[in-house]
């Protein structure tokens, strides 16, 4: 066999041997050969290839295992909201496999293999993908670089795999960006060099399920906000409606609870989640939105679900909160995915206790996901120790920890410019606030010497900014892995268009003396809202400046005005499942390349004409 080896222009995630250089390399056959003898290797061997094989060695698999066991301590889940956003789209997918010629195989976070379709002659679907238990593969890849991953013949570490290609992409949350999982296609070895023939159809097929996945998650809020909107009827009621991500909370409720009831809410509202309420015998299903049907009370005023799971009526609720919290399931589809909390003081409440005074935060926009965004950042920051702000490029983290930070004095310092953060960490002090922008750029003595500083003042006032997508080293990842317990993620724009008709007056600049401000027409709004935003807010704020510097018209902005990739706007015609599936692949890789179509094309495995004649026909 002739294993593909990757080119020189492949990028970085496409395989584990994207660095290759274009002299012939060593058989990798003949090297993994030598590598399993305990020989000495060939020069030339790339070192990601070989260390994914020492750690397959460390983990103790065996090169000649023909079928892992399932294990135990981490069964394949019985349910799975992955697989249940996910069947429709492989359903429709699984067809264009072909007999006999690739499988396709949907894994969750922990690389538990939960579907399967297609077949390749001589590879068996496997039921866990880890590189702990089968050692290097695409998945196993995927997963840790979330970027798409190809591995090709010996590559591998089994005996089993040596004639197999396989690429696989990670799929992510649509609200906080967390590895869901990852969706390979491996097929008998390939021919011609990465990307993997049927590297767009796994694209593809990720982005359709995310698709699905932001499309349930929109419906959740939808209903919770129906929810929250009956419960508050009526002169200044006090109510939240909570799911664990998302709080709307009225006034009043917001002058009744403190922060410590208000995590208590949380904590219930999280408990709640995914219980069924419907399906049991004797019992009514729960219809959409609040309700009790289906639930009867025992004495202990619990409500009582119909699978034996149980949601409180009451909260518990800190002895100082000085109110009482009546609870209401939220369903959708037979399960719990929230509560709403009507709150009534007690009649002679007990002092409450403040927390800290939240900071300011001004940022423009209301929508359900920037809010959440906003206020799991602003109560994280009552307490002085470190926070993570993580998000794509341009969805405004610098901006918003400024915010979070105050007015103060504030220590800023750029890993763009400051790899090793010499000249910060030196003007350091341990009462003073840091911000440290953009920490995917930090050099190893950088990562060393922050790993340092948390280490000696675990509770320092730190804030750091971190975009996702680049290569991160082990260091830097240990680093992340320990901030994350306090992170958060800012949604992109695309998620929440909503804001984006605040935003607009707030990135303008300041008009002339007797100038009228910038203003919109209906027809320019759509355009703004229906564009997908790879550059996110910084874009937006380019796009709005240009305009208003340049702009020799009189009047709203119209959307002929508007550059040509906002003026085009997007599909005007019903498209195919499949098409959609391109589509969202294709405006993927457009975000992930900062809008670079060459180098989307080139990602995608297609010629920059094809990705230009697609969108085309994506408008038609």
């Amino acid at each position: 066999m002739t294993t593909t080896e990757p080119s020189s222009a492949a990028t970085p995630a496409t395989t584990t041997a994207a660095t290759a250089a274009a002299t012939p390399r060593p058989s990798l056959r003949l090297a993994r050969e030598r590598f399993l003898a305990g020989g000495q290797l060939p020069g030339g061997v790339p070192e990601e290839v070989v260390a994914a094989w020492r750690r397959a060695r460390f983990f103790g698999v065996r090169h000649d295992l023909t079928e892992p066991a399932e294990d135990p301590v981490r069964p394949v889940p019985v349910e799975s909201a992955l697989l249940d956003a996910a069947r429709p789209v492989l359903d429709r997918v699984a067809p264009a496999l072909g007999t006999d010629r690739a499988l396709l195989v949907l894994t969750d976070e922990r690389l538990r293999v939960l579907w399967t379709a297609g077949s390749v002659p001589g590879l068996d679907p496997c039921p866990v993908l880890s590189e702990q238990d089968v050692g290097n593969n695409s998945a196993a890849l995927a997963l840790r670089t979330r970027r798409r991953a190809e591995v090709h013949g010996p590559e591998h570490f089994l005996d089993r795999w040596q004639d197999v290609s396989a690429v696989s992409v990670p799929v992510l949350a649509p609200d906080t960006g967390q590895v869901l999982g990852t969706l390979t296609v491996a097929s008998r070895p390939c021919t011609a060099r990465p990307p993997h023939p049927q590297a767009a159809l796994a694209e593809a097929t990720a982005a359709a399920v995310e698709t699905e996945l932001r499309a349930r998650a929109g419906r959740a809020e939808r209903v919770l906000l129906d929810a929250y909107l009956r419960a508050a009827q009526g002169k200044d009621r006090a109510v939240a409606a909570l799911d664990g991500r998302n709080r709307l909370i009225s006034g009043t409720a917001r002058g009744l609870l403190t922060p410590e009831a208000l995590e208590a809410l949380e904590r219930t509202a999280v408990g709640a989640r995914h219980v069924g309420v419907s399906g049991a015998p004797g019992t009514a299903e729960v219809p959409e939105g609040t309700g009790t049907a289906g639930m009867g009370t025992v004495s202990d005023g619990t409500a009582v679900l119909p699978d034996g799971a149980t949601v409180p009526e009451f909260a518990v609720l800190p002895e100082e909160a000085g109110c009482t919290a009546h609870l209401t399931p939220v369903c959708l589809d037979g399960t719990v995915i929230g509560i709403v909390a009507v709150l009534e003081p007690l009649d002679d409440p007990a002092p409450s206790v403040p927390g800290s005074p939240p900071p300011p935060v001004t940022l423009a926009g209301t929508s359900v996901p920037w809010r959440h965004a906003v206020g799991r950042a602003v109560d994280l920051t009552r307490s002085r120790e470190p926070l993570l702000l993580t998000g794509e490029r341009g969805t405004g983290k610098s901006a918003l920890a400024r915010e979070l930070l105050g007015p103060g004095d504030v220590l800023v310092a750029d890993a763009a410019q400051d790899a090793g953060l010499d000249r910060a960490l030196s003007a350091w002090r341990a009462d003073r606030p840091l911000l440290l922008r953009h920490a995917e750029r930090l050099a190893q003595p950088g990562v060393a010497a922050l790993n340092a500083l948390l280490d000696t003042h675990p509770d320092a006032p730190l804030l750091v900014t971190h975009t996702p997508g680049a290569p991160v080293g082990p260091c830097l990842q240990r680093l992340l892995d320990k901030l994350s317990a306090r992170s958060v993620t800012l949604p992109p724009l695309r998620e929440r268009t909503e804001d984006i008709r605040e935003l607009l007056p707030a990135l303008a600049p300041r008009p002339a003396p007797g100038q009228p401000p910038l203003t919109w027409t209906l027809d320019a709004l759509r355009a703004l809202e229906l564009y997908p935003w790879p550059g996110n807010v910084t874009e937006l704020a380019h796009v709005v400046r240009a305009l208003a510097e340049n702009r020799r018209l009189s009047g709203p902005v119209r959307r002929a005005e508007l550059p040509d990739t906002l003026r085009d706007g997007p599909a005007a015609r019903p498209l195919s499942p499949m098409e959609h599936a391109e589509r969202a692949a294709i405006l993927e890789a457009l975000r992930r390349h900062g809008g670079n179509k060459a180098r989307a094309a080139a990602a995608l495995g297609i010629g920059r004409a094809t990705l230009y004649r697609k969108l085309r026909g994506y408008r038609g």
